[in-house]
């Protein structure tokens, strides 16, 4: 499930009975929400048709990755393979409506099972609904997974004194490493301080926030740069003293 939820087809999510010929001009909260939870649940076995009804022929759709139309969606809605289950639940609702129109914000809450194994993910979705033709359907859709820290590990008292110290990045612009009860903190200039967490050795990561700190050596082990990762770029931030 979570390479197709990877492919952004998610994004799209909800539904109203099969059959159902016409829509009214008004709808609620309760019945968005419902709609939604159908076609949510419709996802493992990669039932198609509520897609097909559903969603309007013109529609986007739009993750960090991709940009769907209507025909890249369904040809991306498969069953899951065997070994593979999971379900897909609704979590803070929020609904605007004007005419004709109503945008439901929402976080899906995955959980899968991969032989046996249990894993989750969580995205913030937003559908943008529209009334045409007699039906609501489906015309534009985001979605984005919610970053997770990865796990910390222990890194030993005696080995952070080595990432102690002064680092510049420019003249004039530092960022300064202190230890404090066996923890790394880092502040820049006079920003508030915060925690270094360890990922592995000289790989740290700020909790609640994309990217990686990697603490750098020279030939003779010495850490002599940290090198800020965001998104595949790099700011080094040379190391001026202990």
């Amino acid at each position: 499930m979570r390479r197709v939820l990877g492919c952004a087809i998610f994004i799209l999510f909800f539904c109203a009975c099969p059959g159902r010929s016409e829509d009214t001009p008004t709808i609620t909260q309760d019945e968005l929400l419902r709609r939604t939870q159908k076609l949510l649940d419709a996802y493992a076995p990669g039932d198609r048709e509520p897609f097909r009804l559903y969603i309007a022929a013109d529609a986007m759709f739009f993750d960090d990755d991709n940009d769907m139309d209507k025909t890249a969606l369904l040809e991306s809605i498969r069953p899951l393979p065997s070994g593979y289950s999971g379900s897909i639940r609704i979590e803070k609702p929020k609904v605007r409506f004007a005419p004709g129109v109503a945008v439901l914000a929402f976080d899906a809450i995955e959980t899968e099972s991969v032989f046996g194994r249990v894993l989750h993910a969580r995205y913030r979705m937003t559908h943008t609904w529209l009334f045409r033709n007699s039906r609501w359907q489906i015309v534009a859709g985001e979605t984005h997974r919610y970053y997770e820290d990865p796990a910390a590990s222990n890194v030993a008292a005696d080995k952070l004194t080595d990432y102690v110290g002064t680092y510049q990045l420019a003249s004039g612009v530092t960022l300064t490493v202190t230890l404090s009860e066996d923890q790394l903190y880092a502040q820049r200039g006079s920003q508030k301080p915060y925690r270094l967490v360890p990922e592995s050795p000289d790989v740290f990561f700020r909790q609640g926030a994309e990217g990686r700190r990697f603490f750098h050596r020279d030939a003779s082990n010495r850490v002599d740069m940290l090198i800020d990762r965001r998104n595949n770029e790099d700011m080094l931030w040379k190391k001026t003293s202990q």
